[in-house]
């Protein structure tokens, strides 16, 4: 079979080659490959930035952005031929943390996790691959293609959990969510926050292209202004911040209501110097009774939340976020970079839209 490898550590490896088919395994699922997300972590892994192969292999199946379909299930496993499925993307360690131990792998405390397609284990980009079933997730039939979806909808489910769960520490009836971020992630979290009936906005710097039709098509509001202005304006009771840029992330602390949460999901780059006045943030923080989180990755539960997410979402609405399909056999191209891309698929079959 046909599958995406890399060799971790090493720029320019990325190819598609011909590996054996995986072997059959007690208690999972044979699936067949549909398609394949694109994000920042697998360009990284691409570049030679990270990543770890199977130990004993020196190259790594890349893909943790999944969608398949059954093409053989044990009896009693609760799937079929022909389902929709997504995998989880990360492992408990093999001697588990607490977290872990209790399921809450992504939150492993002592970092001995493995993850499909980026540390350890092979991905999902192949035309065959294995799932335990107690980590496989059925995708709703009508998602089709938009089922891709699933994994960076999980990290979105995870966040809105982190913030609920930080909230009901007291009373928490927030109104409005800032999303600073327009990508797959920022999309997705204002989704997630109209499905939860807030009043959404969200800030990118973009002024044309799919980006603001597609915030105002959720019933969401676009900024593309100053971010003290937009946070000035908005006083968000909950930001989700979703760029990883360093500036924002400390206009976001500031920026919100009193009783404030802020959740961090966007990965900052280091090595970038900026001043920051670090009393006045202490101050606000504590005066205000607010909060920031730091929130990754996606255990069974959070898989779970985002396939009900995504059910319940227009379809033609998701579908506007694939914006840009690659074809197997050229599928090097979908990490080549362009200003209207939001997600970059890679087709494993044919016939899937």
């Amino acid at each position: 079979m046909r599958a995406l490898t890399v060799r971790p550590g090493r720029p320019g490896s990325l190819g598609v080659e011909e590996v054996a088919d995986p072997e059959p395994a007690a208690g999972e699922l044979l699936v067949r490959g549909v398609a394949l997300g694109v994000c920042g972590t697998d360009r990284e892994i691409a570049s030679g930035e990270y990543g770890r192969a199977v130990p004993g292999h020196d190259r790594l199946v890349l893909g943790h952005e999944s969608l398949g379909r059954v093409a053989e299930a044990p009896p009693g496993s609760g799937f079929a031929v022909g389902d929709l499925v997504a995998g989880v993307v990360r492992r408990p360690d093999p001697e588990p943390c607490g977290a872990c131990a209790h399921g809450e792998f992504d939150m492993c405390r002592n970092g001995r996790y493995r993850e499909r397609g980026i540390r350890e284990l092979d991905g999902y980009g192949a035309e065959l691959w294995r799932l335990e079933t107690g980590y496989a997730v059925r995708i709703d039939a009508g998602l089709n293609l938009a089922g891709v979806l699933m994994e960076p909808a999980s990290v979105v489910a995870k966040a809105w959990e982190q913030i609920e769960r930080v909230g009901a520490r007291a009373w928490f009836e927030p109104r409005s969510v800032l999303v600073t971020g327009a990508g797959p992630i920022g999309l997705l979290a204002a989704l997630l926050g109209r499905q939860r009936g807030l009043d959404v906005h969200v800030l990118d710097l973009v002024t044309d292209g799919p980006k603001p039709d597609l915030v105002r098509a959720l019933g969401a509001t676009y900024h593309s202004g100053a971010a003290d202005d937009v946070f000035a304006a908005v006083r968000p009771d909950v930001v989700v911040e979703a760029t990883g840029a360093a500036r924002l992330v400390f206009d976001a602390i500031r920026g919100t209501a009193a009783y404030g949460i802020v959740c961090l999901t966007g990965v900052s780059t280091a090595g970038r110097s900026l001043t920051v006045d670090a009393g006045t943030v202490n101050r606000d923080i504590v005066l205000e009774n607010d909060v920031v989180v730091g929130s990754v990755n996606a255990n069974l539960r959070h898989f779970r939340q985002a396939a009900d997410a995504l059910a319940r979402a227009d379809r033609d609405w998701l579908h506007r976020l694939l914006t840009r399909c690659e074809p197997l056999e050229r599928a090097t191209r979908a990490f080549e970079r362009s200003a209207d891309d939001i997600k970059t698929v890679i087709m494993l079959e044919g016939g899937a839209h």
